[in-house]
């Protein structure tokens, strides 16, 4: 598929979440009400789906239809199961990277991290439900079609990921600048997951205080900061560094 598509209207939507199709986002006019309305907000959150109340003028762009004042975006992938896919990479590989993205929301920072996750063996993306980017067209065209190659699960809380991947036996790496470790210092070569934050204010501390290591990258400029697709990409690759040597 090359573009998302779009459901408007209360009872289509309510039936594609009732089919499960992969909702990114259900867009709801601000001050609508109602019981059907209810039935669907309930149901919306009941499935984890996000909901964003917006102006009438932004439904107005998103679709020309008739939206009754509720638009939703399809993904154009399908989503995995979290604890699946985990387990299925556990028994099939001795050293599993996983990379966990909290609360990302630039699609074409999310596209291009999912392109270099795929050249460099990820085998496994895991995201929020809620507050995360959206896989939109320009995710796909940003990540060169690797959205389709590498696994993407959603999960409610990524601390809940953390945990059952620690538990799972995946040490939890935390890129940050709140540490003294540079991403040199930390060994890849078993299995681990790395986490990289919001482009805004990074990753939730209570992430970071979960985590089994944390690390940063050295920064010799008076930029205080790295775009976080080309972050991520440089902890990638120390990932393959180590494993190639």
């Amino acid at each position: 598929m090359e573009k998302t598509t779009q459901v408007y209207g209360i009872r289509a939507i309510i039936e594609a979440i009732n089919t499960n199709e992969p909702l990114d986002k259900v867009f709801v006019q601000k001050g609508l009400k109602g019981d059907l309305f209810k039935e669907l907000e309930n149901l919306a959150r009941k499935k984890g789906i996000s909901i964003s109340y917006v102006p009438v003028e932004k439904l107005n762009r998103l679709t020309r239809n008739n939206h009754q004042g509720v638009v939703a975006s399809i993904s154009p992938i399908n989503f995995h199961n979290f604890e699946e896919l985990v387990e299925k990479v556990i028994a099939n590989k001795e050293a599993p990277l996983f990379l966990l993205l909290d609360q990302l929301s630039d699609v074409r920072n999310f596209g291009a991290i999912i392109r270099t996750a795929e050249c460099t063996g990820v085998d496994g993306i895991i995201i929020q439900k809620k507050g995360a980017a959206p896989v939109t067209a320009d995710t796909i065209k940003t990540s060169a079609g690797a959205a389709f190659k590498v696994p993407i699960a959603k999960v409610n809380h990524i601390k809940d990921a953390v945990h059952y991947l620690q538990a799972s036996g995946i040490k939890i790496i935390a890129a940050t600048e709140k540490t003294n470790k540079t991403v040199y210092d930390v060994t890849f070569t078993e299995g681990c997951a790395i986490v990289m934050g919001s482009e805004d204010v990074g990753i939730s501390p209570s992430i970071v205080k979960a985590a089994d290591y944390t690390a940063k990258l050295p920064l010799l400029g008076e930029i205080e900061s790295l775009n976080v697709s080309v972050a991520c990409g440089v902890f990638l690759y120390e990932v393959v560094r180590q494993r190639q040597l």
